[in-house]
């Protein structure tokens, strides 16, 4: 019953004339570590004594080693150093008869001013809107309820708005949903207030076209390379709600294994809508996102920023038939990363120098890759010892050698091209991978 009561006295702190009992200051605001002297003085005609008063502090009965008689029926209490309110509404001060019913209160607001604003950031979804947040200065703790305001105004000819605070919204954040220009730069700020004081965070100066995000790539798929164990492709469309605009998007992509949460993600995508996602493990489950930065809608020169990253798509590795056939290599963990990087070392210098091999590509790696597979599965099937290197044989500096151009069912020197050759050994291609 006294909670209730103690409600309804920082609700209406107001006295009304028939009142027989008042608290003097009535709801004052106070910095923390403040001394307060607080009276309650009663009429007369209740006949009660100050002796016969008590007082409470947010429903807790204070020490009458804090009370003072200052007259017949009026009794102060001291409240030295005191604390941040417990409660944004204000602290519960009440004065109360020897039998405990409640006279008079007052509530005290006991906190700190608000600091600057920092960190205001504003994102636009598809040009459509705008959304803001900021972090309240200093440790953001104020005590007492402390109103934000963002406010914003075109840069040069707009009267000054304010955002309407939604109910759902996020603390220090605020919702633009429309009348917003394009192509004209706004000037935006947040305005701290209290009781206590105000304070106002720097203005930041933005065009809606700089500040654009999107929704995450749509239709996300993943798929398996053929036979190839330790490869996926993935592929996306571009966000819909931006296929009217001029820009050119940048995408990531991400992904880890069904049993972990490290994710591993892949930067240089750039505006393409598909990848190969090499060096995966073997019969293995994995989840991919890819999400989506809009870089210069309608010729805008700022970077955009990422959206959200898309829903997980999963698929997972063919099983290996090396793993089948029961072989083990210890080393071939630590020849991964050599041999991937020998590979790309190779189809560049062929691009470069070979003559009529400007088209190798890793596609020939990979036609390679399922020949051999191939291979080592016939090959166990009749007891023959697995094909385990391919070597191009030195020769002299002014002389060619014939390179293979294309790998079907079987190899052959299809297409030929030319490139000399100093001395180019292969060690085993076992548990290699390279990304497009």
């Amino acid at each position: 019953m006294i909670a209730a009561v103690l409600l309804v006295l920082c609700a209406s702190p107001a006295l009304g004339s028939t009142q027989v009992a008042a608290v003097v200051p009535q709801d004052p605001a106070l910095l923390i570590g403040s001394t307060l002297t607080a009276t309650c003085s009663v009429s007369s005609d209740l006949g009660l004594h100050a002796s016969q008063l008590f007082w409470t502090l947010n429903g807790r009965r204070l020490p009458s080693a804090t009370y003072s008689v200052v007259g017949p029926t009026a009794l102060a209490v001291t409240l030295p150093r005191l604390s941040g309110s417990r409660q944004p509404s204000g602290d519960n001060l009440v004065c109360h008869s020897g039998g405990g019913h409640v006279l008079a209160g007052s509530c005290l607001y006991v906190g700190m001013p608000p600091e600057k604003p920092v960190n205001l950031t504003c994102w636009s979804r598809n040009t459509k809107d705008l959304t803001c947040k900021w972090v309240p200065g200093g440790q953001g703790e104020t005590f007492i309820r402390t109103k934000y305001t963002l406010k914003y105004r075109l840069r040069w000819y707009g009267r000054e708005k304010e955002c309407e605070p939604r109910g759902t919204a996020e603390p220090y954040s605020c919702y633009i949903h429309r009348d917003l220009a394009l192509f004209t730069p706004y000037e935006i700020w947040v305005e701290a207030s209290n009781q206590l004081g105000s304070a106002t965070s720097d203005v930041i100066t933005l065009d809606i076209l700089d500040v654009v995000t999107t929704d995450p790539p749509a239709d996300v798929r993943v798929s398996r390379v053929g036979e190839l164990d330790d490869q996926l492709t993935v592929r996306w469309s571009s966000p819909p709600a931006l296929k009217d605009f001029l820009f050119q998007a940048k995408y990531q992509i991400r992904y880890r294994l069904e049993d972990s949460t490290d994710w591993k993600v892949v930067d240089d995508v750039g505006n393409e809508t598909s990848c190969r996602l090499a060096g995966l493990r073997p019969d293995t489950v994995y989840f991919v996102q890819v999400r989506c930065n809009p870089v210069g809608i309608f010729g805008s020169r700022k970077t955009g920023i990422w959206s959200e990253w898309s829903n997980p798509t999963a698929a997972s590795t063919p099983r290996s038939e090396r793993l089948l056939s029961a072989s083990c290599d210890p080393k071939s963990g630590e020849l991964n990363a050599a041999l991937r990087r020998e590979l790309k070392q190779f189809f560049g210098w062929v691009r470069e120098h070979a003559a009529g091999c400007g088209g190798v590509s890793i596609k020939l790696y990979d036609q390679w890759r399922v020949w051999l597979q191939k291979s080592h599965k016939t090959r166990n099937q009749v007891g023959e010892e697995p094909l385990s290197a391919a070597s191009l044989l030195p020769v002299n500096n002014d002389a060619h050698t014939p390179a293979l151009c294309a790998m079907n069912d079987h190899i052959t020197p299809s297409g030929l091209c030319y490139f000399p050759v100093l001395l180019l050994h292969w060690a085993p291609f076992r548990n290699m991978s390279v990304a497009e």
